[in-house]
């Protein structure tokens, strides 16, 4: 959040790294929304899902009768995304010989419609997410080096979930409430053998995945309470070994910790812009009854209504 608040209010070009399922068109979003360009929609373009011989015409546009079967022209991604921001989903999905193109419409801000005769200009900022190592894909020659440092000027890394497995058991909780109307009877709590299970898995997919374990799992819940979870068969057998030689963190515990971590990293500040209310995403009223609930003390002082 920190970074991104940072990069937002500028044009500066963003890349977003990490794994599939991390989160990184939320992150995109966040950018956008926090930018003096938020007014305007973000224009998405998933460089991965396009044909090859497509892209050039999505991303560029292209006059009426440019190719076979143009009867009207297009009018191109880089043109919509005109004093918005445009972002270049799987950018390490793009064919070598676009991003040449791609290259030059940053630096000049310039594009070309294929089969046009005339320069349009644009006012763009553009934000690109990989799963790849862009990085190495330069070494092997993979992908342009040129076009990785036009794009690298301000990375921000979405770490896997399996390294802020802090993060789960209010990712599970907030999955559970999106997703209990799905379930059999009305479904409000998560059980702790359950937690422990999400806490030890690995979670390859990350929160992507996450998501869907919870949602396939309310779906036979009953009685109030999600009590067992669908994972991997090999991954849920490790998980219950697991469970039976080490100690794992009761939800309210892990609940208490992340509040706690949250109201340091704030200096104690519970209300306002970038106050721990505001980056949990809780009322203030809320967020100073879970304080009062679990005992939380903090070295900061903090106000509780």
């Amino acid at each position: 959040f920190a970074s991104i608040f940072q990069v937002a209010k500028t044009n500066t070009t963003v890349l977003i790294l990490g794994e599939t399922g991390t989160g990184k068109e939320l992150v995109a979003r966040a950018v956008h929304q926090a930018s003096n360009r938020r007014n305007r929609l973000m224009v998405k373009v998933n460089c991965s899902a396009l044909p090859a011989e497509m892209i050039e015409s999505e991303l560029f546009g292209h006059e009426k009768g440019a190719f076979t079967n143009a009867f009207e022209t297009k009018i191109g991604k880089f043109e919509l995304a005109n004093h918005s921001s445009l972002f270049l989903d799987e950018i390490g999905e793009m064919p070598v010989h676009l991003q040449t193109k791609i290259l030059r419409a940053l630096q000049e801000k310039e594009i070309e419609r294929l089969g046009g005769k005339s320069v349009i200009r644009t006012d763009i900022r553009i934000v690109a997410a990989t799963n790849r190592d862009l990085q190495k894909e330069t070494e092997e020659g993979k992908f342009r080096s040129d076009l990785y440092y036009r794009l690298n000027v301000f990375p921000i890394e979405v770490p896997p979930l399996r390294e802020r497995k802090e993060d789960i058991p209010l990712l599970a909780r907030h999955f559970l409430n999106k997703h209990a109307k799905n379930a059999a009877g009305k479904v409000e709590e998560i059980g702790e053998k359950v937690i422990g299970q999400l806490m030890q898995y690995d979670w390859p997919g990350n929160v992507r995945e996450l998501e869907h374990v919870i949602e396939r799992s309310l779906i036979g819940a009953k009685n109030g309470m999600l009590k067992e979870v669908h994972l991997p068969a090999k991954n849920k057998r490790m998980a219950l070994q697991s469970l039976a030689s080490e100690y794992i963190q009761t939800a309210e515990e892990a609940e208490r910790d992340h509040i706690l971590f949250v109201l340091e990293k704030c200096r104690g500040r519970i209300f306002g812009a970038g106050g721990a209310a505001e980056i949990l995403g809780l009322p203030p009223s809320t967020l100073n009854s879970r304080i009062k609930k679990l005992k939380i003390k903090s070295k900061h002082q903090y106000s509780v209504k």
